[in-house]
């Protein structure tokens, strides 16, 4: 059955702006109501505004140019027409920040529901629909409901009213706690700041590595918080990080071992922290994505042209079998790697072998880095050996 989604951008916040305005996650609070529904599979999305200040049309435009397709409409005749007959259709309420996996959790009912919140003084400010309970801003109801409740709707708001006629139909009650956690109603960008904080802390991914667990966060940190208000794309910062990679392999071609290394180093944390942009603004990147896919072979041909430099220039051809040694028992590592667990984060990673040559190159002996490099792969495949065929208790 086809879903759609109607949102309500058009109440006031305690400042005289409107809420859907109101900043989050680098955004507007209108972006992230309108992603949540697209990650949930609506389409169309459909907001309804009185008026449209140049701050919610840059807002339409930045969702636009995501790919996330929404129509804004002041008639409510206009918004029953974008919908299919005999369609669901998602209800947010305007000013409301739900959590996207209560959004995804009633968008996945079959019937209608609407999700709700204990009647206490935590959630005074939500609509009360009985004297056990609020409504939580989010529902889901059926495409003729909306119809009808437009015919006779006169002076009355279209949410509430919407939300009446459907509990009143038998709506389902879902508990809000129980489908992804409380939403929040927000009537100043004070009210946001704990749901930020608590969508930041959500989108740190997982930390293979004890590089990206104990050294990359704070950097990761830093820069999540900064680049989310930017237009920069995740996509972008994956890329970035192949370049760097690319010219990190070029400059150890030319001999320029300290710079190469740098560059390394500066791609370590450009797709976590990708991810998380991407994850804040709930369009995740792709698990077979091409740009985080290269990255490791690409790593490994920098290594080999470290090898190579070294074997002209230096040691001899111990350098090159050193480096292809390596990069084969990484490789063997990789493909033999169980599930994750703690104990992986010790073993050879992109991240760990950059970060291992730093104390190498302050001496000048690139050479027994591509050795301690060899060793330190071997033995990680060795681990993973073991642990892969030790019976099981």
């Amino acid at each position: 059955m086809a879903l759609g989604a109607l949102i309500g951008a058009y109440q006031e916040d305690d400042q005289g702006g409107l809420r859907a305005l109101l900043p989050l996650a680098g955004r507007t609070l209108i972006e992230y109501q309108v992603r949540c529904a697209s990650a949930a599979g609506a389409a169309p999305i459909v907001v309804v505004v009185e008026r449209v200040p140049q701050a919610l049309q840059d807002a339409f435009e930045r969702l636009r140019l995501d790919g996330v397709g929404m129509f804004a409409v002041s008639d409510v005749g206009e918004a029953v027409s974008r919908f299919e007959a005999g369609s669901m259709i998602l209800l947010i309420g305007d000013g409301v920040a739900p959590p996207a996996e209560l959004v995804a959790a009633i968008a996945d009912e079959p019937e209608p529901a609407v999700a709700t919140v204990a009647d206490d003084e935590v959630h005074a400010m939500f609509e009360r629909i009985d004297a056990e309970s609020r409504w939580a801003g989010v529902a889901l109801v059926d495409a003729h409901m909306l119809g009808s409740t437009a015919a006779m709707l006169g002076d009355w708001d279209l949410q509430s009213t919407l939300l009446r006629r459907t509990i009143q139909e038998g709506a389902l009650r879902m508990s809000a706690s129980s489908g992804g956690g409380d939403p929040l109603l927000a009537e100043s960008a004070e009210d946001l700041q704990n749901f930020q904080r608590k969508l930041l802390v959500g989108s740190r991914g997982s930390r293979p590595d004890w590089v990206s667990r104990y050294l990359l966060p704070p950097i990761e940190e830093f820069a999540t918080e900064h680049l989310m208000e930017t237009g920069i794309r995740p996509i972008w910062l994956m890329w970035s990080a192949v370049a760097l990679t690319i010219g990190g392999a070029a400059c150890f071609t030319r001999g320029w071992l300290g710079a190469g290394l740098v560059l390394l180093l500066a791609s370590m944390p450009l797709d976590l922290i990708a991810s998380r942009l991407a994850s804040l603004r709930l369009r995740p990147l792709p698990v077979r994505l091409i740009s985080r896919l290269a990255l490791w072979p690409l790593a490994g041909a920098a290594l080999l042209t470290l090898g190579w430099w070294e074997m002209r220039h230096n040691s001899g051809w111990g350098s090159l079998v050193s480096a292809l040694a390596a990069g084969a028992f990484a490789e063997a590592a990789r493909l033999e790697r169980p599930a994750s667990d703690d104990s992986d984060l010790w073993l050879i990673s992109r991240r760990s072998a950059i970060v291992l040559a730093i104390p190498f190159a302050i001496g000048g002996a690139w050479t027994s880095y591509l050795i301690a490099l060899l060793v330190y792969a071997a033995l990680s495949f060795f681990i993973v050996q073991h642990v892969r065929h030790q019976p099981s208790s």
